[in-house]
């Protein structure tokens, strides 16, 4: 090292085992070396032979001080294009608790619901925030953004109208021209590969066919206008339609709700609601819907159910409903959402309650008001004289006002014959000053000082100012000073366990360090508050981001070009295969539409491929869990002529790299088809091998997995694709901002670059571990799994391991030779008395859980682990021994909770010690409780309520087993 080089290298914060700790961990492996086990792991055809053409790594000093250089090349202008996305105020108590607080951040999905039920809550309140605002009886606990959701809506439609029709298909989709063009790109998107027919017109003069099946309006209109849909929603309901309506979460503060007057579906975006643009996101959509569409809603449902000790719980209801169960017969491949976003927009509404919520409305409303009235007075004519918060200017030529707007540094939406001008929560009287004074100039007009309004009316039709209650229950009414909020927040942080814990070794999940300088430039406001249709000339620092995370991102896969607009993995995925398709169309073979899928996939992978518009065939797996070559080769060859792709996880999903995958890709790319490649695994890839050394054409990348975006309890992520040559010019478009391929599909995102602001995460972490440590991450992470598996392979059957004897970055342990005496459930749910969140239950394969330790985890934290599951092996034969009852030990009633273990009433046949101190390291005063018994799930999807129940209900009498 240079006597200039500074000492403290991030690799060494990032990976968590040193050198001494690398030594004996080899040992216990059985090998001599560090690349003795790689050789012995990754198979030596597909090994990389050359380092990536990546830059060594930078500090984290010299890291932040290179980026507030490439921060200042963006221009953030005072932003009023709207058209979605609106400048907000994150309330510090809410950015300081949640958004930068890793208790938050590096939370799973709340699959464990006993050690989740904080963020359970804070997404309870956000659906009920939405159900009240959109008066419908049920929302989902969010979804990507207001397009993909508008899609969620059309599809679900299509699917109800057509499910018991047994002619010709009914796939025409009304959507009026005043809807955002964002989301109409999107539903141009998801509409084509499964044959419905978008068509564009306008509310007031269409006419339905009986092809028709449902309609898509918004709320207030793209152009600003408060339109009464009420007649033509009665109009909708008399043809037996269903009608979505995409509507503005703060306009619903004063405007009568759809929910009011006939909508089916209500679909929006929350970010107003104390979330930064971030150039596009991430931000929390919603989905609110009646009653009858609750089996169908996509995404997560939280709902309200009972511990074993008869108290209430929250936990995600009706998960029957997801992909990962239905697979290709899912109608939609949610895999994740949103969920931190939610989070904080439900924490907006409490910190604010319907008081302050309708308060900031009416401040927004009137001083919209008061720029209309103003540039009247100045000789203007506005395209619509009721609005919310948005105000249209006619006018043909926008030259002048473009570049006095330009000069005074603010954006305006410009349209053909008008502007647009749209006013949130942050406006000044200056700013209103400033806006007015750039129109007077244009008229050489002088513009003095902004005076009172005057009397308050509504520039709203008198008939649709709401005059329902919402944000009634007591959650948004108490915690209205900092002091109750931050300590609510924190009493919701407590009851969740996170990686500030503990090691949560979630296989497929890779729950890996998130470091505190690769998130601290999220917020910088260079950053947070550029509107994601801003003019190219004012986002050059996130532009020179894209070019080089884009190269980046290319030279790890192998491949030549990427595009980073999906804003998760599923998306990737329907990404991915949307390029194949058009590929396909574009050499005239649309008829290729069989996509061959092994049997171990994630369900995401089926579900992505029938939205795409393909057939799934299923692949069988041999019995040490590969891809049947011989069954591949079958059915390559029956499907020939009308083969589109194979869908491929590499390493497989059973944790193996598996040895025939060059034999495999070259079989389907023999039959004319096309090999995708699930990114899912790509922790084990990095720097060793890749998507392009496999032969793989395309691929997509969980951000949020390998390149350390946190999870945020279930969002955000994302999953950006990269692809070759023959793939590259179909990459997605975007409606509003220059981007995709020559040939490229519509947008898979609402925005251009998807949740834009969150690629910086990933942008640090391989800038701030370089070409090497990427590398190593990729060793420490199997050299950890294969530690795990040599500690705990006497005990356990380790289900599948590759030609050598190794597993990959994850292994998968086989609790099913228990199974008469314990259920996978048991293992995982003591496991929390232990102080971990449980790894993968039953997937892959039922009755099993899966590892992933990542190499972010120390040995002292893997040792601690693998100890938990000795001693719960212990556990498990003293059941077989007879020591307990198979229906009342410590696995079948944990996890055991501080109430239960406090209470003078201990009935159970083992020592309070035993059940929540079974071993030596929960002593040290670390211990994590559960705050709630196991969930009882049955009970609450036969008692579904998924809004705050009123606090009577809480008063619970005895549960009905």
């Amino acid at each position: 090292m240079s006597k200039l080089a500074y000492f403290d290298q991030f690799v060494n914060r990032h990976i968590g085992v040193n050198a001494s700790e690398t030594e004996a961990m080899l040992q216990a492996i059985g090998v001599e070396t560090m690349d003795q086990l790689i050789q012995e792991t990754v198979p030596d055809n597909i090994r990389l032979t050359k380092d990536m053409d990546i830059p060594d790594a930078m500090t984290e000093f010299e890291y932040l001080q290179e980026l507030k250089t490439t921060a200042a090349k963006n221009k953030v202008f005072k932003s009023y294009i709207g058209m979605g996305y609106y400048n907000t105020i994150t309330p510090s108590v809410i950015s300081r608790n949640v958004f930068q607080n890793p208790g938050w951040y590096t939370q799973y999905t709340p699959y464990q619901a006993e050690i989740a039920q904080g963020r359970l809550e804070a997404l309870l309140n956000f659906q009920t925030m939405v159900s009240d605002l959109t008066a419908m009886p049920i929302a989902n606990a969010s979804l990507l953004d207001e397009g993909t959701a508008a899609a969620e809506a059309m599809t679900l439609f299509f699917a109800a109208k057509n499910k018991r029709n047994k002619g010709e298909s009914i796939n025409e989709f009304f959507v009026d021209q005043g809807v955002l063009p964002q989301t109409l790109n999107i539903l141009l998107t998801r509409a084509e590969p499964i044959g419905i027919k978008v068509i564009v017109g306008d509310w007031k003069t269409y006419e339905f066919t009986d092809k028709t099946f449902g309609v898509l309006l918004q709320y207030p209109n793209v152009n600003g206008a408060v339109e009464d849909y009420r007649a033509f929603a009665e109009k909708v309901k008399a043809n037996d339609l269903y009608l979505a309506v995409a509507a503005d979460i703060l306009s619903l503060a004063i405007l009568t709700p759809p929910g009011e007057w006939g909508a089916d579906i209500v679909v929006g975006n929350t970010q107003r609601f104390g979330v930064p643009m971030g150039y596009g996101g991430p931000h929390a959509a919603f989905f609110a819907c009646k009653e009858d569409f609750k089996r169908q809603l996509p995404g997560r449902i939280i709902g309200v159910s009972v511990d074993t000790q008869g108290n209430p719980a929250l936990r995600m209801a009706l998960q029957t409903r997801e992909q990962h169960i239905r697979r290709e017969k899912a109608t939609s491949n949610i895999c994740t959402a949103q969920a931190l976003l939610a989070i904080m927009a439900s924490m907006y509404a409490v910190y604010h309650g319907a008081e302050g919520i309708r308060a900031i409305a009416d401040r927004t409303h009137f001083a919209t008001q008061y720029v209309a009235k103003k540039l009247v007075e100045l000789g203007y004519e506005l395209t619509h004289d009721t609005f919310f918060d948005t105000i249209g200017i006619k006018s043909t030529d926008h030259t002048t006002i473009q570049e006095l707007a330009l000069a005074a540094e603010m954006n305006f939406h410009y349209q053909e014959n008008s502007i647009h001008i749209s006013l949130d929560e942050t406006v000044t009287k200056s700013d209103l000053e400033a806006i007015i004074q750039v129109f007077a100039k244009a008229k050489s007009q002088i513009f003095g000082k902004l005076h009172a309004n005057g009397a308050r009316t509504y520039s709203i039709p008198e008939n649709l100012v709401r005059t329902s209650d919402y944000l009634t229950h007591p959650v948004f009414n108490q915690y209205h000073t900092e002091t109750k909020m931050m300590r609510y927040i924190k009493s919701l942080e407590n009851k969740d366990l996170s990686l500030t814990h503990s090691m949560i070794a979630l296989g497929s999940c890779t729950m890996k360090l998130n470091a505190a300088t690769q998130l601290i430039p999220v917020s910088w406001e260079a950053f947070a508050n550029i509107h994601p249709f801003a003019p190219l000339d004012q986002t050059e620092g996130y532009q020179q981001i894209f070019k080089e995370l884009e190269a980046y991102l290319s030279e790890v896969t192998g491949f030549t070009a990427c595009s980073l607009q999906p804003n998760s993995g599923a998306q990737g995925e329907y990404t991915g295969l949307l390029t194949i398709r058009a590929y396909h169309a574009s050499n005239g073979n649309h008829h290729r539409n069989i996509a061959l899928i092994p049997s171990s996939a994630h369900g995401t992978n089926p579900a992505s491929a029938v939205m795409a518009g393909m057939k799934v065939v299923v692949v069988k797996c041999d019995e040490r869990g590969n891809i049947d070559v011989a069954d591949l080769k079958e059915k390559a060859e029956k499907h020939s002529d009308n083969l589109a792709a194979l869908m491929v996880t590499y390493p497989s999903t059973h944790g193996v790299f598996e040895t025939a995958i060059k034999e495999i890709c070259g079989i389907i790319h023999q039959h004319g088809g096309k090999v995708y490649m699930d990114g899912a695994n790509m922790n084990a890839q990095v720097g060793l091998t890749s998507p392009g050394a496999i032969d793989a054409d395309v691929c997509h990348l969980n951000l949020h997995k390998t390149f350390a975006i946190p999870h945020g309890g279930g969002g955000p992520g994302m999953g950006p694709i990269c692809v070759n040559d023959s793939l590259a010019p179909f990459l997605p478009k975007h409606s509003l901002i220059e981007t995709g391929g020559e040939q490229g599909i519509h947008a898979v995102s609402a925005a251009p670059w998807g949740s834009a602001s969150i690629l910086l995460i990933s942008y640090a972490y391989i800038k701030m571990l370089g070409k090497k440590g990427l590398t190593d991450a990729t060793k420490y992470a199997i050299l950890n799994a294969n530690y795990i598996k040599a500690r705990l392979e006497d005990k356990y059957d380790v289900l599948y391991v590759g030609d050598k004897g190794r597993a990959a970055h994850e292994l998968i342990l086989d609790l099913r030779p228990f199974k008469s005496l314990v259920s996978a459930e048991d293992v995982a749910k003591r496991l929390i008395d232990y102080g971990f969140h449980a790894p993968t239950l039953s997937f892959p394969v039922a009755g099993t859980i899966m590892i992933e330790p990542t190499e972010s985890e120390s040995q002292d934290e893997l040792d601690r682990f693998c100890d938990a599951m000795l001693y719960i092996r212990a556990e498990i034969d003293e059941i077989a021994n007879g020591d307990f009852e198979k229906d009342n030990n410590v696995l079948h009633n944990a996890p055991h909770t501080l109430q239960l273990v406090a209470s003078d009433n201990w009935e159970l046949p083992y020592s309070r010690e035993k059940a929540s101190y079974p071993i030596q390291y929960l002593r040290s005063g670390s211990k994590f409780w559960a705050s709630v018994g196991r969930v009882n799930s049955a009970y609450g999807d036969r008692n579904l309520i998924c809004t705050c129940p009123p606090i009577e209900s809480y008063e619970t009498e005895a549960v009905e087993s």
